[in-house]
């Protein structure tokens, strides 16, 4: 009995020992990689250092100390930037600048005017300069000659308003539009720059570029008469405060408008100075509204871009 127990315990104990040795044969998978790596502690103490490191400020100019009698420390206030030797910069003022630098189209000037005209069309009254409207601009193929379409003006003001005259020639008086389609028939168009300065090399419109079409009758030189503002667009429309008179004779068609300086938003003074353009819209169609040609006092007028315009100065 005793040496089957003892061949038992013999056979089991081999059993034992070769289970343990097999456990750490070559070829046994080891154990699998976590799906995180274990964090490495000296790493993750070393960005928690970073991330908790202060800002670096600005550095600020330590205050100045000075050491008085019985040890007192007096701390001054940090000196203010030196400002020896640099030159201030200009103020904004609406001083004129030379004209060949401000608008390369040319200069008007709208002398002011102690009794305002009488608006009846006629120019009789009138002593300032004329000046030429006869830079074909639009529709050039349409124009046949003088006598088809030619023009000039003269400009003038007073407190009260802006004022235009205006001679066209022109074979045929053709006006058949209203309101916004006004400028599709015979017409006079004003550019203005209200803010000239303070945007002279804007080449695109903005809330201070003016756009006024004046029609001098509808149906003949007898009839209504309108204006209406396309720009600024937010506040287009007709303006029946201006007024207009007309008389057209003999191929030639002469109108005088009063513009009151409220329409344009301005408060006048002498020697301020605009963009300007004044042009005249032609028509000879008489059974279509449409906009045929067009002469300016400007050679190379532009509406959308107002650094093509001209100048004009208030001049007492």
């Amino acid at each position: 009995m005793k040496n089957k127990a003892a061949k038992r315990f013999g056979v089991v104990s081999l059993l034992l020992i070769g289970a343990i040795l097999a456990c750490n044969l070559p070829g046994r998978d080891a154990q699998p990689t976590p799906s995180e790596p274990t964090p490495n502690m000296t790493m993750t103490a070393l960005f928690s250092i970073v991330t908790k490191a202060p800002a670096i400020s600005t550095p600020v100019s330590p205050a100045a100390t000075s050491t008085t009698g019985a040890g007192v420390i007096n701390t001054q206030p940090p000196a203010a930037s030196p400002t020896t030797g640099i030159t201030p910069l200009p103020l904004v003022t609406t001083t004129p600048l030379p004209t060949a630098e401000l608008r390369p189209a040319g200069k008007f000037t709208a002398n002011f005017m102690t009794t305002p005209p009488t608006l009846d069309g006629k120019w009789d009254e009138w002593t300032n300069t004329a000046y030429p409207a006869r830079f074909i601009v639009f529709g050039r193929e349409n124009v046949s000659d003088k006598a088809d379409l030619e023009g000039s003006f003269r400009v003038g003001w007073d407190n009260a308003n802006l004022y235009l005259a205006t001679k066209v020639y022109d074979e045929k008086y053709v006006q058949n539009a209203s309101d916004v389609n006004v400028f599709k028939g015979d017409s006079i168009e004003l550019l203005f720059d209200v803010d000239l300065i303070g945007d002279v090399n804007s080449i695109e419109l903005n809330s201070d570029d003016y756009q006024l079409v004046f029609s001098s009758g509808k149906g003949s030189i007898t009839g209504v008469k309108e204006t209406y503002l396309y720009n600024p667009s937010n506040v287009a429309g007709p303006r029946t405060t201006v007024k207009i008179a007309a008389v057209y004779e003999a191929g030639v068609i002469r109108t005088e408008i009063a513009i009151p300086w409220s329409v344009l938003g301005v408060s006048p003074t002498s020697g301020k100075q605009f963009g300007f353009a004044l042009s005249m819209n032609d028509n000879d169609n008489e059974s279509q509204n449409i906009q045929q040609s067009m002469i300016s006092s400007v050679h190379n007028r532009a509406f959308r871009d107002p650094t093509t315009w001209a100048l004009l100065e208030l001049k007492q």
